[in-house]
């Protein structure tokens, strides 16, 4: 048993695959199922993948109800920080800060949909 992939609803298939492109995070899959674009990212670093839902026909705004945040690993928590801001420009939750209990450093910003990211850099 293990986790597999987390999906979320979308309202810019093409916003939201920028954002997480910019991010470093690929395309593994992608198929249509009843109308429903279903398309995957993920990273050679781990067999996790989140799963972004886009129903065209839909123009309910999508709300981010009842999730707290996305954690992306990165290497380097500032720059990923740096390089997001520069190239989406997103809604900034808080800038890059120590985590001491979790030994680590990350920052947080919002997606095209309003789900926060967070940039979370491991130390060893």
């Amino acid at each position: 048993m293990g986790l597999i992939h987390t999906a979320l609803v979308v309202s810019d298939i093409d916003a939201t695959l920028d954002f997480y492109a910019d991010l470093g995070l690929e395309r593994t899959n992608e198929f249509e199922l009843d109308g429903v674009r279903n398309v995957y990212v993920g990273s050679d670093d781990t067999d996790m993948e989140l799963q972004f839902k886009y129903d065209p026909t839909s123009a309910a705004r999508v709300e981010p109800a009842g999730i707290d945040h996305v954690a992306v690993e990165v290497a380097d928590a500032d720059r990923a920080f740096e390089d997001i801001v520069e190239a989406q420009s997103p809604e900034v939750v808080k800038p890059p800060v120590d985590i001491d209990p979790a030994n680590a450093r990350a920052a947080f910003v919002k997606d095209p949909d309003g789900y926060v990211v967070e940039l979370i850099a491991l130390e060893d």
